[in-house]
């Protein structure tokens, strides 16, 4: 309940913009324009600042040639635009300008446009529309992400369970903090390594390259994963001094857990959009009370089935874990609001659904922790009532010993020289105590949350590499006015034999205002067809307005006009008649949206 209620203020309070993802805000030449002169620079705007990679810009010439262009720059003083020289010589014809960066939350975006210098053109230039990343280095890269979330945890978690719980010797908990070292330092190597080929979409192979490996030293998140490798090397140390100690220190083990999650702040989400410094704040506060609750669990779990635990240590726990998940409500619900926005985006967005899939595997895993808790109350309350069965018993005993001599005849007593030891519970871990069914339950629900745990992880780092729907709304919101051309396919059939086949035509950029219309015939067989005369017309008849004659012309292979102006945004009716002979012709109507 506080979880839903929490969500629904933040959610309803916030209306500010954000990102994350960078969003393209606009291009200099817009997509679709039609230039009378070559421009000398390409400039993208984005809605925060982005990364360039040696290969941020390919720009292909109306042949599907590409073009030498100068090295990518951002604008002087504006880290969020990216430009690029183009030749000073460009012929007639449409241009295709694929383009590539990195976002300041570290995640690779990329997009493609066109524009026309005099005239437009059929191009037989093609733009890859695969996947932004590589789909072989994309896995390795997220397995190695959550491994590294999952390492951390253990890492973390480990360490507040041996300083606040304070649970008897045990040689397991020094290697499950070695596991998580190990694990950590090994992802960390892997992350750095695949980082290159990660952002510039190529295979895994990519990362043999001593150039890749260059370029990601330099970068941000390259800086912030040699970050957490200093990191990792102090800790060693600190681990030879806790393995010696037995006990972990508080100060030193807090600063270094600190650290560690703000490595992953300062490369994620939270590192790009409104409010940054409490936003990294928040994100590295939750991944540290999800490392205190998920790695304590395992660290409880271990020493459970592995060494001897006091009551005592296991309530130390539940109490450090109710304030662990407080921490995880209060930042979880303000990085929701920050990453959606709105309620639309919760269902509307993967980015929202995933959320929410996160969301029930933690209600799931609150509710195994609330059967773990009531576990631990009855063990405890057990062992507090056999803690006083025992004291009980050695009054009695001592009163016998007293009252009833051994030379009087009664039952010889075993020596107690001295006053009695005070007696304490069993140990939580002690096998043949009459707990043992209260253990196991706790044994079982501790494991449920182990398990669940590690799902909720795994969805977090699925959640960390989506676009947050805040920012895919922003980013339609700021769209350039642009956006691309409108095609129409229209059957016809003439009634005689090869008669039929069917009209392509394209509408560029199908909105108010200048346009350019271009008509492909094609035949029975698929392939291009010559036609003697195609005309193509626009009524507006909500308007009453037309009958607006399109004036194409025969181009060679196709049909064309450059400059049709439609004035008024609308549902409008386009006529298209195909006259394949003398005597043979056809017409059809569309409807075509102009915006």
């Amino acid at each position: 309940m506080l979880l839903g209620t929490l969500l629904v203020l933040f959610l309803l309070g916030g209306t500010g913009p954000a990102s994350a993802h960078a969003a393209l805000r606009s291009t200099d030449p817009g997509d679709g324009s039609l230039l009378k002169s070559a421009p000398r620079h390409l400039t993208l705007s984005f809605t925060e600042s982005v990364g360039l990679l040696e290969d941020s810009f390919r720009v292909l010439d109306p042949d599907g040639r590409r073009l030498r262009t100068g090295e990518p720059q951002h604008s002087p003083d504006s880290s969020d635009t990216a430009r690029v020289t183009l030749p000073s010589k460009l012929a007639q014809g449409t241009y295709t300008v694929a383009w590539r960066v990195v976002s300041a939350d570290s995640h690779p975006v990329s997009g493609a446009f066109t524009f026309s210098v005099g005239k437009r053109s059929l191009t037989t230039a093609t733009v890859d529309t695969g996947p932004t990343e590589d789909p072989a280095t994309k896995s390795l890269y997220n397995i190695a992400r959550y491994l590294a979330y999952l390492a951390a945890a253990l890492l973390i978690g480990t360490a507040t369970f041996m300083a606040v719980c304070r649970p008897p010797d045990a040689p397991v908990l020094a290697r499950l903090l070695r596991t998580g070292w190990w694990t950590l330092l090994a992802t960390t190597l892997a992350l750095l390594v695949l980082r290159g080929p990660y952002e510039s979409g190529e295979g895994p192979l990519g990362a043999l390259s001593a150039d890749s490996l260059g370029r990601t030293l330099t970068s941000r998140p390259g800086v912030v994963l040699l970050a957490r490798l200093a990191l990792l090397l102090v800790a060693a140390g600190y681990l030879v001094r806790l393995s010696r100690r037995r006990r972990p220190y508080g100060w030193t083990g807090a600063a270094f857990a600190a650290g560690l999650a703000v490595t992953w702040a300062a490369g994620e989400h939270a590192s790009a959009g409104i409010q940054v410094p409490a936003a990294m704040t928040s994100s590295a506060l939750h991944l540290l009370a999800t490392a205190v609750w998920l790695g304590g669990l395992t660290a409880l779990l271990v020493t459970l089935y592995r060494a001897h635990l006091t009551p005592a240590a296991v309530t130390r726990f539940s109490r450090l874990a109710f304030a662990s998940v407080t921490v995880l409500v209060v930042t979880g619900v303000y990085q929701s609001w920050r990453g959606l926005g709105s309620w639309d985006a919760l269902t509307g967005t993967t980015y929202g659904r995933l959320l929410l899939l996160k969301l029930a595997a933690v209600a799931l895993l609150l509710g195994a922790a609330a059967v773990s808790r009531r576990w631990t109350a009855r063990l405890a309350t057990g062992d507090a009532e056999a803690g006083a069965e025992v004291e009980v018993e050695a009054e009695v005993e001592a009163v016998v010993r007293e009252k009833v001599p051994e030379s009087v005849g009664g039952p010889p007593l075993p020596e107690s020289p001295g006053e009695a030891p005070e007696p304490s519970a069993p140990a939580v871990g002690d096998e043949g105590t009459r707990h043992d069914p209260h253990r196991r339950a706790l044994r079982r629900s501790v494991l449920a949350e182990v398990a669940v745990g590690a799902a909720v992880l795994a969805v977090t780092t699925i959640l960390t590499s989506t676009l947050p729907g805040r920012a895919q709304a922003e980013a339609a919101a700021q769209a350039p006015a642009v956006i691309g051309a409108s095609v129409t396919t229209v059957p016809f059939d003439v009634g005689t034999p090869g008669g039929h086949g069917k009209v392509q035509i394209t509408l560029d950029p199908g909105r108010v205002g200048d346009n350019s219309i271009e008509a492909l015939v094609y035949g029975p067989d698929g392939g291009v067809s010559v036609v003697p005369e195609l005309r193509v017309s626009f009524t507006l008849p909500a308007k009453d307005i037309g009958l607006l004659d399109a004036e194409l012309t025969d181009k060679g292979g196709y049909w064309a006009n450059s400059f049709l102006n439609l004035p008024i945004a609308g549902k409008w009716e386009m006529k298209v008649t195909v006259r394949t002979s003398e005597v043979d012709q056809v017409s059809e109507t569309r409807t075509v949206v102009v915006r």
